[in-house]
């Protein structure tokens, strides 16, 4: 069955840097795309990124482009989300989502995704 588990959250400052890993298993990862979301307490869920596993193009939220990237490990089922230049406002809980390419429109929409992790958490203290 599809599996999502993130990890790599962790306490940092602000400037600092983390990467989260999203390992997955249970299908094949080309025919799909993967998102990372989060969410901060009292906050909507917002788009952080996502990727199409099969040619590789990627997305990003506003707050977060020239920080983040989003990659995949080479010839592994890991899908990293490098964050450099943390800000306070970044302190939220990281999910990564997965689904089929071929039912997806919108890749930043949190809602076309069906198969989630638990979630990792990530604080910056300014």
């Amino acid at each position: 069955q599809v599996q999502l588990v993130e990890s790599g959250g962790d306490l940092v400052q602000s400037g600092g840097s983390l990467r989260l890993s999203c390992t997955a298993s249970g299908f094949t990862l080309e025919d799909y795309a993967i998102g990372w979301f989060r969410q901060a307490p009292g906050k909507e869920r917002e788009p952080v990124s996502s990727i199409n596993l099969s040619d590789g193009t990627t997305y990003y939220g506003d707050s977060v482009k020239g920080r983040f990237t989003i990659s995949r490990a080479n010839a592994k089922n890991i899908i990293y989300l490098q964050m450099n230049y943390l800000k306070s406002e970044d302190t939220a809980l990281y999910y990564c989502a997965t689904h089929p390419l071929a039912d997806i429109v919108h890749f930043t929409d949190a809602n076309e995704y069906f198969y989630w992790g638990q979630g990792t958490q990530v604080t910056v203290t300014s």
